[in-house]
C-alpha cells in the first residue's frame, strides 16, 4: 500500500521488529494485529513491546501494573504529605 504518511509515522513507530513490511504503515499494522488477535507495538511501552507479547491480555496486564504502580505513588505522597 502506498501510504503518504509512511515516514512521519516511522519516526514515531516503536515496532522493533527487525525489517517490519509494515513498519510507518499504520493502517496496515492495525490491521495485521487485529487480524491474529492482538494490538500493535504503538499499544505499549518500549519494554513492553520488546517481548513481542501483542495479546490483548498483555495490554490488560500493562494496565494494572501501571494503575498499581500509580496507586503506590499516590500512597507514598498521602504518607510524605502526613509527617
Amino acid at each position: 500500500m502506498n501510504c503518504t504518511n509512511q515516514a512521519k509515522n516511522a519516526r514515531t513507530c516503536n515496532c522493533s521488529y527487525p525489517g517490519c513490511p509494515r513498519h510507518g504503515v499504520c493502517c496496515e499494522c492495525l490491521a495485521y494485529h487485529r487480524g491474529s488477535g492482538e494490538l500493535p507495538a504503538c499499544y505499549f511501552t518500549a519494554a513492553e513491546e520488546r517481548t513481542y507479547d501483542r495479546s490483548i491480555e498483555a495490554l490488560r496486564a500493562a494496565v494494572e501494573r501501571a494503575k498499581l504502580g500509580q496507586r503506590e505513588k499516590l500512597e507514598a505522597l498521602r504518607r510524605l504529605a502526613a509527617v
